[in-house]
């Protein structure tokens, strides 16, 4: 976690629709019951962005603004605030994803690839834009949130990471996690060595690719230091392409859901066509439950929320300056989200909707 160390972080009630959807877990399974999550139906996916474009059946765009050209998806920063990332309509359960990525250059430039849970277990691929890092690339996971450390991350030699086009691979079951570079495995992760599986990645996740500014000036020292130095804007603009995505899921169907709290692998069950239709009656104020939850968080449910959270503030403050030198790309970014001046923010781990204003 990081925060700049000028800068005064006042939590606001937003009632604003585009705002509050910017949450993305809005739900924790090991805390309460939650919707059921849209799993990819099919065992494959392939989506070459090269020759195809984009694909607004399977992927979201959260945040900026995202391009396709015969390069592929380009996802630009050209000024402070810029963030442009996509997400996926769909989780799924065990299997392998192939991102065809060139990271963005840059100083303070960050690049992602990263699968994320909604108990916050994580894999992810992360590059740092600078020349000190252009022939590197970082792998790191995470499970059910836990940030006690951040001792998680390994960095891999990689030629041209910023110049060429790789395959960044994941192979992810219930046993172990093998990253690969260009099809060569790079590291392994064994589910009995993620704290006896406690820290394990395991349940169901959807993709989310974008880039953001480590470096901006708006950032403390610390922030700055880690992305690898302070971004110049006049360099710019500075773009990271993906290619291609290839996609397998070992456990296709039309939901998944989770039959406890545990966050545990066992607990979750694959729904059919008819659960999925059942829960999207339901999500949709047709049924018996949450109503339009799944589609947007009211305002009454953030005022809620916020009266019971708004006491953990300075904690998590405080807990993210004393580590924020350490935690990766994503993490950074999510745990206490770093915007522009004049740019809304959505912690995206705790829903916190915030400004920033400088001193």
């Amino acid at each position: 976690m990081m925060f700049p160390q000028r800068a005064t972080w006042l939590a606001l009630l937003l009632a604003a629709t585009n705002t509050v959807a910017q949450t993305t877990t809005s739900c924790n399974p090991t805390e309460k019951t939650c919707p059921k999550d849209t799993a990819l139906s099919s065992s494959t996916y392939t989506h070459d962005f090269t020759t195809s474009g984009a694909d607004d059946d399977a992927w979201n765009v959260t945040a900026g603004n995202v391009t396709y050209t015969s390069s592929g998806a380009e996802f630009t920063i050209t000024k402070s605030g810029d963030a442009p990332t996509i997400r996926s309509k769909w989780y799924i359960l065990f299997g392998r994803v192939s991102f065809f990525i060139k990271a963005a250059p840059g100083t303070g430039i960050v690049s992602s690839a990263i699968l994320q849970s909604d108990v916050l277990d994580e894999i992810d691929w992360e590059w740092l834009g600078g020349t000190d890092y252009a022939s590197k690339v970082q792998s790191n996971y995470f499970g059910k949130g836990n940030t006690t450390d951040y001792n998680r991350a390994a960095w891999t030699a990689v030629s041209g990471a910023q110049t060429k086009t790789h395959n960044y691979t994941v192979t992810w079951t219930s046993s172990a996690t093998t990253w690969y570079i260009d099809q060569v495995a790079v590291r392994t992760l064994n589910y009995a060595d993620a704290l006896s599986g406690k820290n394990y990645p395991q349940t169901p996740m959807d993709i989310r690719i974008g880039s953001w500014a480590g470096g901006d000036s708006a950032n403390d020292e610390g922030t700055i230091e880690w992305a690898g130095g302070a971004t110049n804007y006049d360099d710019g603009p500075f773009t990271m392409y993906l290619e291609k995505i290839e996609v397998v899921n070992e456990n296709p169907g039309a939901s998944y859901s989770y039959g406890d709290k545990t966050g545990d692998w066992e607990s979750i069950k694959v729904g059919d066509k008819d659960d999925a239709d059942s829960e999207s009656s339901s999500r949709n104020g047709n049924g018996n439950g949450n109503g339009s939850f799944g589609i947007s968080i009211s305002v009454s449910w953030f005022f809620n929320w916020y009266a019971n959270r708004h006491v953990a503030v300075r904690q998590r403050i405080s807990d993210a300056r004393s580590s924020y030198h350490q935690p990766s790309a994503e993490r950074a970014r999510r745990d206490l989200a770093i915007p522009s001046t004049q740019h809304t923010c959505i912690d995206l781990r705790t829903g916190l909707v915030a400004y920033q204003y400088l001193n």
